[in-house]
């Protein structure tokens, strides 16, 4: 008690952030799942039931639907996602003018900054097979047909992954490019010497260096792969509905569209557990903490 009343006035600062969390984070949080116990009703009585909302989820089968779609395409954007930043930084690192290097650094970079709203409209608008430049490159190089890639099924999901891993190549490239810049050059010195060449250097040099920032990166791609919902919105439309509808999603439907929160509250929670069974997996074999 002498420690918080000597360093009150820090205390003080923080409650205002204890507050924040306590009234937009963990109140919501066991609100929720107290609600997924519950046949929740905007209006009327809301009788507990136990896990039947569990049950109801666990065997609907557009929830399992949505559980694959989020695994193809979570599970592609990150693969796709984690190599990629890693190929453009090692390309770039060896660029030797910085005039170029800086303005692709910029021009990848900038989607990151951009809402999933200007994203899909940038992809749906390319991707038009009416006047998006994809289809207009087909036609020039002897397509028949325009390719409709927003509504066929079997596009739609490389549409998700590509356009995602797009959005945020450019960050996870500046992430490795600041690692590169710290690397000792020493290290590149001892290897050239050695008769080690460009290729040399980048596979025993340059990417073991990497391995840490590779860690972050690959823990925060994982985060993120059972939290798309933002790109499904904008970019789904009905034809496709099946192939890229996914958890959050579901989640979505049931609370907002068809209101029944307490299904939607036991299925967030089947994502949380979800999420958190991943992360800890994740982190166990890439050994996020060891350096």
């Amino acid at each position: 008690m002498k420690t918080i009343w000597k360093y009150r006035s820090v205390y003080l600062m923080m409650l205002p952030v204890f507050a924040y969390f306590l009234l937009f984070s963990y109140y919501p949080f066991v609100r929720g799942f107290i609600i997924s116990f519950q046949n929740y009703r905007l209006i009327g009585n809301r009788p507990f039931v136990g896990l039947e909302n569990y049950r109801t989820v666990l065997g609907d089968s557009s929830f399992w639907e949505a559980v694959v779609n989020t695994v193809i395409i979570g599970g592609g954007t990150l693969i796709i996602g984690f190599i990629m930043p890693i190929v453009l930084a090692l390309s770039l690192n060896e660029v030797l003018q910085t005039w170029f290097k800086k303005l692709t650094q910029t021009i990848v970079y900038i989607p990151h900054l951009f809402s999933w709203v200007v994203v899909g409209g940038i992809w749906i608008m390319i991707l038009s097979p009416d006047t998006g430049i994809v289809n207009m490159i087909l036609k020039a190089l002897g397509a028949e047909q325009p390719v409709n890639f927003m509504s066929q099924p079997g596009t739609a999901r490389w549409v998700m992954i590509l356009s995602a891993v797009w959005k945020d190549m450019g960050y996870y490239c500046i992430l490795y490019l600041a690692a590169i810049v710290s690397i000792n050059p020493s290290l590149y010195e001892a290897a050239r010497i050695d008769g080690a060449n460009r290729w040399h250097l980048a596979r025993f040099v340059t990417i073991p260096q990497l391995y840490n920032t590779m860690k972050v990166v690959m823990m925060l791609n994982v985060l993120s792969v059972l939290r798309i919902f933002d790109q499904i919105v904008v970019m789904r439309n009905g034809a496709i509905a099946k192939q890229v509808d996914v958890i959050m999603y579901y989640t979505y439907a049931k609370g907002i569209q068809e209101f029944k929160l307490g299904i939607a509250a036991a299925s967030s929670f089947v994502l949380i557990f979800m999420t958190l069974a991943l992360v800890f997996a994740v982190r166990a074999i890439i050994r996020y903490d060891e350096g």
